[in-house]
């Protein structure tokens, strides 16, 4: 049997999902939540009961049109934190704890992205984009292109400079 603060912790972490904060709420000290967190995720019976807090969670509608209002607000006025907040908390409500969970409509996806470049600005957005695997790919491809001084045709040769380098290829014309 759960005493009562490991009861407050069980009911906070299922909100909150973060062992630090729901030890917070439960009245652990700020100094020693994070150990008191950890150390309580370990007690099976308090495993147990998250579970079965979890199974037994039902929402009331009025608090997810809230949240959902509180997403489109966000999202309208500029601020992201708030609105990526509100998300992961319908998340957690609608139970998508994981991404088999969720269904993807691309284009509701594309316009979100959209709506959100729009949001967070220009400046952001291509510091983001700078740091995706296919900037850096197209990046590649137009240094190497760029490398390229000389590409001549001539009765069916070729003739390619690079920086430091020249080859020449004959491409063969008889058919």
């Amino acid at each position: 049997m759960l005493n009562e603060k490991q009861e407050k912790f069980a009911q906070s972490y299922i909100l909150h999902r973060n062992a630090t904060e729901a030890a917070k709420a439960a009245g652990y000290s700020n100094s020693s939540a994070a150990n008191q967190g950890y150390r309580l995720l370990q007690n099976p019976e308090i495993v147990e009961r998250i579970e079965d807090l979890e199974k037994e969670l039902e929402t009331n509608l009025n608090v997810v049109e809230e949240i959902e209002n509180q997403y489109t607000f966000a999202k309208t006025h500029g601020h992201t934190n708030s609105a990526i907040k509100a998300l992961e908390l319908l998340s957690r409500i609608r139970g998508a704890s994981d991404d088999d969970n969720i269904k993807v409509d691309r284009e509701a996806l594309e316009r979100e992205i959209a709506n959100n470049i729009d949001i967070i600005g220009e400046e952001k957005f291509l510091n983001i984009l700078n740091q995706t695997k296919l900037f850096k790919e197209s990046t590649d491809l137009i240094n190497e292109e760029e490398e390229i001084q000389d590409v001549k045709e001539s009765n069916g040769s070729y003739e390619l400079s690079y920086e430091g380098d020249s080859d020449t290829g004959e491409e063969d014309t008889a058919s």
